[in-house]
């Protein structure tokens, strides 16, 4: 029976600094269920943000990003079997303190989500997922740890996310953490006091392709709004701005890092998207194993390549890819203009005859054909840096 209600639009879910992200000025949108915001007015735009994150510093409120902690205590060695199992790297191979890249995958060998796995004890682990998987990816992790000798813990909303990222990322973030940031390599994490307060989780890890920091503070309005204040302070000499997902996506693209529902999904498999080296087939059984031993021994029936717009016109998400006769051969995944390299560019799966560097391609962009070339990724890679940071 009609109640005469009209449906109800979905609540968008909110970080604990909404209210400053739109005091500021930026301009929010959906993503994933979360109220986000995508570019800053009081940054310049996106294009400044990009710039800023290549040659400075710039931060990003990430809280929406989620967390879960895997952990034993009565029986060491039961969260590292656990992870092991839904996990496609091999985390036996971490330190205390180190993390990794890895992923979840379906029993097809496909993506549940890429994670970020990070070793915080002897059997202790904190998984960081993405915001429009996270509901999907507990409940994943829950049930396929079913019976393993492991405590499994949702702290996605007990932090704040920040990340901040670019050369003088670690500069910025010095002058507020007693934590020696130059002793913290890539993709290595510590614990220090950070704006005062206690045993903060001081990441090296990012999603733009550069240098930078991800700190896990408590999730509380009046705490974040403090620490993004006090960033934005200590950043001040090296020209931080506040940076939103517009932003990132432009500096993750150029950076060919994969973006879950885009580059990878559960209906592309590891070999497709070219992750093979953060995939261990030979560390055990883990769930997509049997499936990625078969489809290795099958060969791609795709590969995802970089492209570079030859004609004028920006690819698209979802744009087709044909050949020279009008075919169909393939999809873009991500596609934009890229500010550090003054170039179109995007990424697709296409055909493994169709691969090899100079390949000419097109890229139908509103019935037109326009063409493309594939060439090497990343289409951004920074150069070198010592870790040393300036006291």
């Amino acid at each position: 029976m009609d109640s005469g209600n009209s449906p109800s639009t979905p609540i968008l879910r909110k970080t604990a600094l909404n209210a400053l992200h739109k005091r500021l000025g930026a301009k929010m949108v959906n993503f994933g269920g979360w109220d986000m915001p995508v570019e800053y007015p009081c940054s310049g735009n996106l294009l400044c943000e990009h710039r800023a994150v290549r040659s400075g510093v710039g931060m990003f409120d990430v809280s929406h990003m989620g967390d879960i902690r895997i952990h034993s205590a009565k029986n060491p060695g039961g969260a590292l079997a656990a992870v092991q199992h839904l996990t496609m790297n091999d985390a036996s191979r971490l330190a205390i303190g180190q993390a990794q890249y890895s992923a979840m995958l379906y029993p097809a060998g496909t993506f549940v989500d890429d994670v970020i796995v990070h070793r915080l004890g002897e059997d202790d682990y904190l998984l960081v997922i993405n915001a429009g998987t996270r509901e999907k990816d507990i409940n994943w992790v829950r049930e396929n740890t079913k019976g393993m000798d492991c405590q499994v813990e949702d702290l996605s909303d007990a932090y704040t996310q920040l990340a901040i990222q670019g050369p003088r990322a670690a500069e910025t973030l010095q002058k507020l953490t007693g934590a020696k940031l130059d002793t913290v390599k890539n993709y290595w994490f510590t614990h220090g006091a950070v704006c005062g307060l206690p045993n903060t989780l001081i990441a090296r890890t990012g999603y733009t392709g550069e240098d930078g920091f991800e700190i896990y503070i408590p999730s509380d309005t009046a705490t974040s709004e403090r620490v993004w204040n006090a960033v934005m302070d200590a950043g001040k000499e090296f020209g931080i701005v506040a940076c939103g997902l517009g932003a990132r996506n432009t500096l993750r693209l150029e950076a060919k890092m994969a973006l879950y529902g885009h580059e990878i999904s559960d209906t592309i498999n590891v070999w497709e998207v070219g992750l093979d080296r953060y995939c261990h087939l030979e560390k055990g059984n883990f769930i997509g194993r049997d499936a990625l031993v078969k489809l290795k021994a099958e060969g791609l029936k795709r590969a995802l390549v970089g492209l570079e717009m030859v004609d004028r016109g920006i690819a698209r998400d979802t744009y087709p890819c044909v050949d020279e006769n009008g075919k169909e051969i393939g999809l873009v995944t991500s596609g934009s203009p890229s500010p550090t390299l003054g170039k179109n560019i995007a990424l697709a799966y296409l055909p493994p005859s169709m691969t090899a560097l100079g390949t000419p391609i097109y890229v139908e962009i509103r019935s037109q054909r326009c063409k493309a070339q594939v060439v090497a990724t990343p289409f951004y890679k920074r150069a070198k840096k010592p870790l040393a940071v300036s006291q």
